[in-house]
């Protein structure tokens, strides 16, 4: 299976990945292992850095085609409906489960406003290029609205006042009803 975390930057996906992860055994690929090649090398948002994206997620899509069925598969990404780049990138992992025959499982990851500026400000963000403005994402009245859609099963889960294990925890609860 593929377990896609998507949510803010800032709400923790790395870091529940990680656990989740080491609970199931599964492999993580983080939306920064793929992004950062191009964030040290390009102008960000330039068409360089589109290739550059492109490029290196091929690279890693293509090796996730050929891990066990047995082994899990953790991505997180950040994305929103309203962004064309963000559904092309969707798309890709849907068409990377269907091509290694794996189910697609969605977690979107949430927090309320205030605690996901306290998260997106932490200084270590910094060095994994990750940016730290919480305005970026969540400005005006209504916030960014996360993609959730064709995955095999949604599930929805407000992190604000649970620490990383007890996500990682009840994630694992929830995807242990798909494992045969």
């Amino acid at each position: 299976m593929i377990i896609h975390l998507n949510s803010y930057p800032g709400v923790g996906k790395l870091t529940i990945g990680r656990l989740l992860a080491a609970r199931i055994g599964a492999k993580l690929l983080d939306n920064h292992s793929i992004y950062n090649v191009a964030f040290a090398l390009t102008e960000f948002k330039s068409p360089e850095f589109y290739e550059t994206v492109r490029s290196v997620r091929k690279v890693a899509y293509d090796r996730v085609t050929e891990i066990s069925q047995k082994t899990p598969v953790i991505l997180t990404n950040a994305h929103f409906q309203d962004s064309r780049w963000g559904n092309e990138c969707w798309d890709e992992v849907i068409d990377l489960a269907h091509r290694c025959n794996r189910s697609h499982l969605v977690v979107v990851l949430d927090c309320s406003r205030e605690e996901n500026a306290r998260r997106i400000q932490s200084s270590d963000r910094d060095e994994k290029r990750k940016p730290r403005n919480p305005a970026l994402f969540r400005q005006g009245k209504e916030d960014r609205v996360l993609i959730d859609r064709d995955g095999d099963a949604v599930l929805r889960l407000d992190v604000t006042s649970r620490t990383a294990a007890q996500a990682a925890q009840e994630i694992e609860t929830w995807i242990r009803k798909f494992i045969q």
